[in-house]
């Protein structure tokens, strides 16, 4: 299938890295001179002649990047000019680009935008679904049958753009330069029947139709198995080059909530390849779809 470019007027591969990349890039970068230099962000803000705040802010990647400050915090923490170049240049290239979610980014709900800014910018994602066929898997009538269950709540005038925003998501897998997917599915996805066994039968095509494609591995996690470790609830791990910048996203009854600290990188990275081992090999679970397509039909007849 041929893959068409995920970004509004470019038409050519995604960067290696977007502008929250490169922000969250100068923020490590800035914070482990800071460090290295012994100083604390006030004392860094004095020396640059920048507000504590403004310190902080460049390091947790919130809002836009002037260079010419990074370039003095980078002179007071007693850089070389070869430590100095990289996070001056990525500050110079932080500014959000033409992507197709930047004009539609004020209406979302914020953690929404973090996490499609993050996607867009993605050279790999590995994601674990223990409810649902994710987002970037699921197709029309799948997700407006979430959207009408008990308990989800979404005006009828804001339904149409949250389906359209979920739809432009999956141009992501399309485009020129895909990010490297992997899903393992909680056998519960695959047989928990949202929208009725014809909007399923049809979701499960889907899914077998984008196992397909090189880019994007789909394995399930059968009951078979029993519980695995520590009842875990889904999680998404989105990364580029440097493991250092990963993100975890991983949703909760009362919100969501980004993780990124190294220890837990560590831990979520060590949940996913043991739920990758309990995981049927991705060939068995393409049967098993299928397979439970099947008895979805049936189940109408």
């Amino acid at each position: 299938m041929k893959k068409t470019s995920a970004t509004a007027g470019a038409g050519g591969p995604a960067p290696a890295s977007g502008p929250t990349t490169r922000r969250r890039q100068v923020g490590f970068r800035l914070q482990a001179l800071r460090k290295a230099a012994g100083l604390s962000a006030e004392e860094a803000g004095e020396l640059a002649g920048i507000s504590k705040a403004t310190v902080s802010r460049y390091e947790t990647a919130k809002g836009n990047v002037r260079w010419n400050q990074v370039d003095h915090l980078c002179r007071a923490y007693n850089a070389s000019d070869d430590e100095r170049a990289a996070p001056v240049e990525l500050a110079k290239n932080s500014k959000v680009t033409d992507a197709w979610w930047v004009s539609q980014v004020s209406s979302m709900p914020s953690d929404l935008g973090m996490l499609i800014a993050l996607e867009s910018e993605a050279q790999r994602i590995s994601q674990f679904a223990s409810s649902v066929v994710p987002g970037l898997l699921q197709t029309h009538d799948y997700a407006r049958g979430i959207t009408a269950t008990p308990g989800y709540e979404v005006a009828p005038d804001d339904l149409a753009a949250l389906l359209n925003t979920r739809m432009q998501r999956q141009t992501l897998l399309r485009r020129d330069a895909p990010p490297r997917y992997r899903v393992i599915l909680d056998e519960s996805v695959i047989r928990r029947a949202v929208g009725g066994p014809t909007v399923m039968a049809a979701q499960l095509d889907h899914l077998l139709e984008r196992a397909e494609d090189p880019d994007i591995t789909i394995q399930v996690l059968p009951f078979a198995r029993g519980a695995y470790s520590g009842a875990l609830s889904g999680f998404i791990t989105i990364g580029g080059p440097d493991p250092n910048l990963d993100v975890v996203y991983t949703e909760t009854i009362s919100g969501s909530l980004y993780l990124e600290k190294p220890e837990e990188l560590t831990m979520c990275a060590a949940a996913f390849e043991y739920l990758l081992g309990e995981a049927l090999p991705p060939n068995s679970s393409a049967e098993m779809i299928a397979e439970v397509r099947k008895q979805h039909l049936k189940s109408e007849e």
